[in-house]
């Protein structure tokens, strides 16, 4: 990443939380801003929140109390200036898991209310938003629900 970063000007290097799943690192947010600092905390490195890969690696996002937490934590090692996008999805498996398996959004075992939590968190109404989920066929649905949550927020 560090020859990538010396050799253009304008790309930004964005990495995404794992689920910790076999021997990944990045699960943990300790690991982001180890990477940050090992790429010289280069203004061009930012990061990407997956929310079933976060609750998979045993981030509470499931609650209000857990999401409160992992958003303070993830500020105050990584900062929400580094976050440049979001996955959405649920997640198939468990809390701490560490599989990687997402589900539709209210099919799995994070439920509707973190993208509710999401929606109106005003660190993130900035901030790109993609959904990950594994049927197309209710993509409209999905996303027509996000603008109703996101709308009730405001």
């Amino acid at each position: 990443m560090k020859e990538a970063l010396a050799a253009t000007q304008q790309v930004h290097a964005v990495i995404e939380n794992t689920a910790g799943q076999g021997t990944n690192l990045g699960f943990a947010l300790e690991h982001l801003a180890r990477l940050i600092e090992l790429l010289d905390g280069s203004s061009r490195v930012g990061v990407c929140i997956d929310t079933c890969h976060t609750y998979a690696a045993g981030y509470d996002l499931g609650t209000p109390e857990g999401y409160e937490r992992f958003w303070a934590r993830f500020e105050n090692l990584i900062g929400y200036e580094r976050l440049e996008g979001m996955h959405l999805n649920d997640a198939k498996a468990g809390l701490n898991s560490h599989l990687d398996r997402h589900e539709s959004l209210g099919a799995g075992t994070l439920g509707w209310d973190i993208f509710g939590r999401i929606a109106a968190d005003p660190h993130l109404e900035n901030i790109p938003l993609v959904l990950e989920t594994p049927d197309e066929d209710l993509w409209a649905t999905e996303i027509a629900r996000l603008k109703e949550l996101a709308k009730n927020t405001d």
